[in-house]
């Protein structure tokens, strides 16, 4: 631990947090202002990193030294790791004062626990006070935890993991090569990513995966019913039992066990509960700094271009931010925070733009299930699903090893697309109603799409952005479906 003095008294650029989108705006300041002085403050022990492979790839690992290395192999075959830089990226924060060409500094297992908006400066936890000219919040979120857990006492919490952060995934590495039964509550991104993966090693080494969630199907807040339930179909395939509309009554340890018992009577004895059940956005500065709370969303109310008041912009999961497109949104994945963390370090630097370019996320569960989505895809919107029968060529495997980035973080290419020129074959309707092979699934508010899911269909993202952006009621989405050309391949 450096003295307190050695800190840096003043940080031209101070960004709170030391996730992907501080990273993001860290980056996006050195481009614009060459010169700048960047100070990272995050409670965590680690330089940034991408948290999507802690869910995905890193799972799927044939090195055994996985947890150490924290390497995974990138669609195009080659390997990198989950830090977006190496140490030498970065300079000491002692050093940062006097860096005749700036720099990015990281200053770890430091908390900002208070903002004083009117002196531009703030206070950390060991009451080291920094001053800033621009500040960046980007804290997060804290992964949330079922109350019945939380009050069952030490013995149930000990055996329960939250996850999050590289200690998590270490940590249930570590208890699913120890324990004979793993279950994880949620049936959301997280969940269905970590029960597809440890299914993964249910095959070989004889653990017992169970997945429970409230809904009808995997990722049933997102996908319409039809598609979830054929994904829980895929997800079962990988090895996991899978158990849906299961509300969790009780939770209690027995003999070393846990025993949870559901509403409706039914009883699963497991080793260890992972529980996946959502994202509380880290608001905690709120209060001291007069920020305000979306009472709907969550997290810190911003303008369209991430402000909060002057000198303090939001990004990341924490921000619920004016989509000049969509409306009010607050949204938990990693593109989101490159793009917006992108975007807050812009106007830091005097851009002054309004957020328009729209993240988009994926999920892969399992070889056959793959997607990518953009907008707001949320299954209590209506839908219109265009599907295709898929060949060996739509799987995300394949399409990975053709895209060439290291994470499907589409923003790092950013294309952006010419209109399409539309297939004339006409679009037979899948000729198995229950072959879900490949499509595009539209998500409509007032007759306009809002949302775009592309099924096992691949680097076709720019046209989905361009139909969102351009906002038109369209008479037959089947006409637009077309745009995708799934029927050729």
């Amino acid at each position: 631990e450096g003295l307190p003095e050695a800190l840096p008294a003043h940080a031209p650029y101070l960004l709170i947090g030391g996730g992907t989108a501080s990273f993001a705006a860290a980056r996006s300041i050195r481009a614009r202002d060459p010169g700048a002085k960047v100070l990272i403050v995050t409670d965590e022990p680690d330089l940034p990193y991408m948290r999507p492979p802690l869910s995905k790839e890193l799972w799927f690992s044939d090195d055994p030294a996985v947890t150490d290395t924290l390497r995974f192999k990138q669609w195009n075959g080659k390997e990198r790791s989950i830090y977006f830089q190496p140490p030498s990226f970065y300079i000491r924060p002692e050093d940062l004062d006097g860096a005749e060409n700036g720099g990015v500094a990281v200053l770890n297992n430091r908390k900002v626990v208070y903002m004083d908006v009117r002196g531009n400066k703030v206070k950390l936890d060991d009451d080291t006070e920094i001053s800033y000219d621009k500040c960046l919040i980007a804290t997060g979120g804290i992964p949330r935890n079922l109350q019945l857990i939380e009050r069952a006492g030490e013995e149930v919490m000990k055996r329960t993991t939250l996850f999050r952060k590289i200690e998590d995934f270490k940590s249930l590495d570590k208890v699913s090569r120890n324990v004979k039964s793993v279950t994880i509550i949620g049936g959301g991104f997280l969940g269905s990513e970590l029960a597809c993966a440890l299914g993964r090693r249910s095959t070989e080494s004889g653990l017992e995966v169970i997945q429970m969630f409230p809904e009808k199907g995997n990722m049933g807040k997102v996908l319409p019913e039809y598609l979830s339930n054929w994904t829980t179909e895929k997800v079962k395939k990988e090895g996991v039992k899978v158990l849906t509309e299961a509300l969790v009554k009780s939770v209690t340890c027995k003999d070393d066990q846990l025993e949870i018992k559901l509403k409706d009577g039914r009883v699963v004895t497991t080793d260890h509960i992972v529980a996946a059940v959502g994202l509380e956005p880290n608001v905690d500065l709120a209060k001291s700094a007069g920020l305000e709370v979306d009472s709907d969303f969550g997290g810190y109310r911003v303008n369209a271009e991430l402000q909060a008041r002057s000198n303090i912009w939001v990004a990341g999961d924490a921000a619920c931010f004016y989509d000049i497109r969509l409306g009010r949104r607050r949204v938990e994945h990693h593109d989101h925070a490159v793009v917006s963390g992108r975007l807050a370090g812009e106007n830091m630097t005097g851009a002054s733009k309004p957020y328009w370019h729209q993240s988009m996320f994926w999920s892969d569960l399992g070889p056959d299930v793959g997607y990518e989505a953009i907008g707001i895809v949320d299954s209590s919107l209506p839908t219109v699903g265009v599907f295709a029968k898929a060949t060996a060529k739509d799987t995300p495997k394949a399409a990975t090893e053709m895209s060439g980035t290291g994470i499907r973080s589409e923003s790092e290419t950013e294309d952006t697309a010419v209109s399409p020129v539309a297939s004339d074959t006409p679009s037979p309707a899948a000729e198995n109603k229950d072959d879900f092979g490949k499509g595009v699934i539209f998500y409509l508010r007032d007759k306009v799409v809002v949302g775009i899911i592309l099924w096992n269909v691949f680097n076709r993202m720019p046209i989905a952005r361009k139909i969102i952006k351009d906002g038109e009621e369209h008479a037959d989405l089947n006409e637009v479906a077309k745009l995708f050309n799934i029927h050729e391949d």
